[in-house]
């Protein structure tokens, strides 16, 4: 068993990131440092979903509660104080308590290092198979990340805890001096920079494009056999800024997929399915926001700026656009206004309205739930139970073919009765079968 031990803090301001305070204000440098834990979290989820061997991750966490780290940064996580001393002295209990839990090898990082990335940590673990000790320098002279494997004894190792000058730039030739005396065998990473200072905040700006708000939109499109709608909708998401597009195609025979690359979005490939072609997408993605559009659904004009200011405040994690059906027919002017006011007022928005969510936040909900229908109601219900949510009044367009191949009516009927019979706890696989039954005919998209 492998150990991920994160430390941070939770960010109240005046506390987190004091000396950015000067360059930031009390409030910029907490949500600065949000930001950062959030983005670090990110790729520590990657790790642990790409990791072949059981790997724990735990949160070593200042200030706030168990429960208020909850709220933040998800309930997958395992949570547990830093507790009293030094870093040195949290340090040590923190690997104590890993390996007396039975981890074979532990790293440990902050959360003030942009360019860390999951790989960063993949390759720490794997440097632990020949090494005793791995050390990631930052280059204002401290340590990014620090790893460590069972069966050496405590009393040989403890020396790199203590008798080191933390808070300064000698932390990392101290560590490597104490780690020579120790006899133990010693691997680095490459350098990296931390974030800790006014003249760093360029290092943020760099990797992110923008400081302490939501800044890379990863648009995840599920498609299958959509060649006649994909080019116009991934036109419309193209517009956006700082995003990427990324198309999980579930085998499609009529050149989707080569219409998607003709657009510059990455294609991926995977058995049909639509909650796990989405999943096999976010566990792709590189941004800080989620954005789930079906592929006949088109995103309206300032859409990346809509969602960036509806996640600048904190307590919003995610939500969704208008519905608007892209049909001159007055019966579905009245579809339109019931789920508009069922998204608003029950925040229960569809698929088709695209949904849009934290990463961080998605993640600690499990992703979408592998089922063959309802995946979108489902991860709502779990959305609306987490945290806030925005519906932006501006509507997303969605191809009227499903209602106009069916019916309007038989269309609404088939929806409702859906809903009805997943309330009542019957099997997904078994509405799934019914529901195509009741749409015979092909051609019917959402």
């Amino acid at each position: 068993m492998k150990r991920l031990i994160v430390f941070t803090r939770y960010p109240e301001p005046g506390k987190a990131k004091t000396r950015l305070i000067p360059a930031l204000g009390e409030e910029g440098a907490a949500e600065l440092h949000h930001w950062m834990a959030v983005r670090t979290l990110a790729q520590a989820r990657r790790l642990l979903r790409e990791a072949t061997a059981a790997t724990s991750l735990q949160v070593r966490f200042e200030g706030g509660s168990e429960a208020s780290m909850r709220k933040w940064l998800g309930p997958d996580l395992g949570y547990r104080p830093q507790g009293e001393g030094d870093l040195g002295v949290r340090l040590a209990r923190a690997f104590q308590e890993a390996f007396g839990s039975g981890a074979e090898k532990a790293v440990a990082i902050g959360t003030d290092c942009p360019a860390m990335s999951a790989q960063t940590l993949r390759n720490a673990f794997e440097q632990l198979a020949g090494h005793d000790l791995v050390l990631g320098s930052a280059t204002d002279g401290g340590y990014y990340l620090i790893a460590l494997r069972n069966g050496i004894s405590w009393t040989a190792i403890s020396p790199l805890f203590s008798g080191i000058a933390w808070g300064t730039g000698e932390v990392f030739a101290q560590t490597v001096k104490a780690a020579e005396g120790l006899g133990l065998s010693l691997a680095l990473l490459e350098p990296l920079d931390d974030v800790d200072r006014p003249e760093d905040l360029s290092l943020w700006e760099d990797q992110t494009k923008g400081i302490a708000r939501p800044g890379r939109i990863s648009i995840i499109v599920p498609t299958l056999n959509e060649a006649e709608e994909i080019e116009t909708s991934l036109a419309e998401a193209g517009r956006g800024s700082n995003l990427e597009i990324i198309v999980v195609d579930g085998g499609s025979e009529d050149g989707t997929r080569e219409i998607a690359r003709s657009r510059g979005a990455c294609v991926l490939t995977t058995p049909p399915g639509r909650a796990s072609q989405m999943n096999t997408g976010a566990a792709q993605a590189s941004g800080e926001v989620l954005l789930f559009l079906h592929a006949d659904t088109r995103l309206p004009r300032g859409f990346d700026a809509q969602i960036r200011q509806a996640l600048a405040k904190p307590e919003v994690i995610g939500g969704a656009f208008a519905l608007r059906i892209d049909a001159p027919l007055r019966g579905l002017r009245l579809i339109e206004r019931l789920a508009n006011w069922r998204s608003k007022r029950l925040k229960l928005p569809y698929g088709d309205q695209g949904i849009f969510i934290r990463a961080d936040v998605f993640w600690g909900l499990g992703g979408f739930p592998e089922m063959p229908i309802m995946e979108d109601f489902e991860l709502a219900r779990r959305m609306r139970r987490r945290g806030r949510m925005v519906m932006i009044p501006e509507p997303a367009l969605t191809s009227a073919r499903r209602w106009m191949t069916l019916g309007l009516w038989r269309t609404t009927l088939i929806n409702q009765a859906v809903i009805a019979a997943y309330l009542l706890s019957i099997s997904p696989s078994r509405i799934a079968r019914w529901y195509r039954r009741g749409r015979k005919r092909r051609g019917a998209g959402g």
